[in-house]
């Protein structure tokens, strides 16, 4: 999704009104309730928050110059790696085993045996279409956020095909972007 993302990618920037900062919050905070006691801090009442929109649909929430949330259509706000990285208990993790972290880190979709394999580890109560933090066998920091393609019941059921969407992996468009000015 963000393999050669760019500035230019960005069509409009608009700053959001206090209610739709108020629904954003309330969205990012149902998902993830680990991030409910840093939220002043994350998204403050008196900091502008900016709405970033992309193509195909993609939606950036930026504080202060910083990409913090994504989303797509409408659905669920997903945090970025670097934000991931600062606070890596607030989404549920799929772990690959060493033989795809090459894979993973050139953006392709994480199958199924990767995450089944010695090596590979799944948050059993996942269901499809969630996101959920990417981590690496023997790795302290998770290398991609990926949105699932069937819940982690059906990865071990099946053991076939794709198992998780790739959507944002260290290097690439979003973790090169810092900052937006």
């Amino acid at each position: 999704m963000f393999k050669k993302f760019t500035f230019e990618d960005i069509s409009a920037q608009n700053q959001v009104k206090a209610s739709m900062q108020r629904k954003i919050r309330q969205n990012i905070v149902d998902e993830y309730p680990g991030l409910e006691a840093l939220m002043d801090e994350l998204l403050p009442k008196k900091s502008p928050v900016i709405v970033a929109k992309c193509q195909n649909h993609l939606n950036l929430v930026v504080v202060n110059n910083v990409p913090l949330f994504f989303n797509l259509r409408d659905g669920p706000y997903i945090p970025t790696l670097r934000l991931l990285h600062q606070y890596p208990n607030v989404m549920k993790k799929f772990q690959v085993d060493r033989g795809a972290i090459k894979f993973v880190l050139s953006g392709a979709n994480i199958m199924c045996p990767g995450l089944t394999s010695p090596g590979g580890a799944l948050d059993d109560d996942v269901k499809e279409e969630r996101p959920v933090a990417v981590m690496a066998e023997g790795k302290q920091h998770a290398l991609a956020i990926g949105f699932t393609k069937m819940s982690a019941k059906d990865i071990k059921a099946i053991n076939k095909g794709i198992g998780v969407d790739n959507m944002h992996y260290l290097n690439d468009g979003l973790w090169k972007m810092e900052r937006l000015e």
